[in-house]
């Protein structure tokens, strides 16, 4: 919540020049709380004080003001937004080259791909498949940040009634009756076990599909004990969005912006925007006192 409060006029020296007979607007104290779920709360506060303080509310351009006040703020908002993607997108390309730069100069120096050994003896990650994921001898799995998917290849003909498939929330089981099993181990990270299903595909493919419980990380593996990914060559299918309706793309683009800010120490976008409000205020009515206003 934030607080405004215990505003005290300072004393500041001014110069006039000899001409000037009209004298310099005071500062008015103002006291007021910001309740951040309730934001017309605190501009109907703000407009009554206007009101009683001044005759801003008696000119006809008043409501004009406001609302070209409230246009600023969100085109300002819009403009930060876009500038922020384009910085991503410009850092998520340079990554991109410097990994494609890297995988050439491999390739010349005859380097084939496989886990190396590093010069402090610990075997090199290795990148992901199309799918962020990794394709092994006996199943394959790819991931978004919400779900995994995992395909699991079996006989031709294999019916849902010969398979056995328990999804708990640390461990997966994949098998076939009366045959070793093919997954049977903890997983990576845990999962939601009742938003997670299975089905048989073209009779000859297990495919299962597992809901993340922490939706906003990359899992290395599938199961503990199996090779691990490089996460940091992920590479999120940020095209999907186009898919969306302009509401959600909208919801989706503002958490992961939030995301973003949060992992960097820096203000959302609820908080950027209550920040842009408070300067076109300030901005608006100089004759208020706000050096000891607080905002967070």
């Amino acid at each position: 919540m934030a607080i405004i409060s215990d505003f005290q006029e300072e004393d500041q020296t001014t110069k006039q020049s000899p001409s000037s007979s009209q004298p310099k607007p005071k500062s008015i104290p103002f006291t007021s709380t910001f309740d951040p779920s309730n934001p017309a709360a605190f501009l109907e506060k703000v407009f009554d004080f206007i009101a009683n303080e001044s005759d801003f509310f008696d000119k006809e351009s008043a409501e004009k003001v406001i609302l070209s006040g409230a246009r600023a703020v969100k085109v300002k908002k819009a403009k930060a937004v876009a500038a922020e993607k384009a910085k991503i997108a410009a850092e998520e390309k340079a990554k991109a080259e410097k990994a494609a730069a890297a995988a050439v100069a491999k390739k010349d120096k005859g380097v084939d791909g496989k886990e190396d050994e590093k010069k402090d003896g610990k075997p090199e990650l290795a990148a992901p498949n199309k799918g962020n994921g990794m394709d092994l001898e006996n199943y394959s799995w790819t991931q978004s940040l919400q779900e995994l998917n995992v395909n699991v290849p079996v006989p031709n003909g294999t019916k849902s009634k010969f398979v056995i498939c328990e999804i708990k929330k640390n461990h997966l089981k994949v098998s076939l009756k009366g045959q070793p099993p093919i997954i049977d181990r903890e997983l990576y990270k845990s999962i939601k076990p009742d938003e997670c299903y299975w089905s048989i595909e073209d009779q000859n493919t297990i495919s299962i599909l597992l809901t993340k419980h922490d939706q906003m990380d990359w899992w290395k593996c599938l199961v503990k004990g199996d090779p691990e990914i490089n996460t940091q060559k992920v590479e999120p299918e940020s095209s999907k969005l186009g898919d969306l309706d302009p509401e959600t793309r909208s919801t989706v683009e503002k958490m992961m912006f939030d995301q973003r800010q949060k992992s960097m120490g820096l203000p959302t976008s609820e908080e950027l925007n209550k920040q842009d409000m408070m300067k076109k205020f300030m901005s608006q009515h100089p004759e208020m006192d706000f050096s000891r206003a607080k905002l967070s």
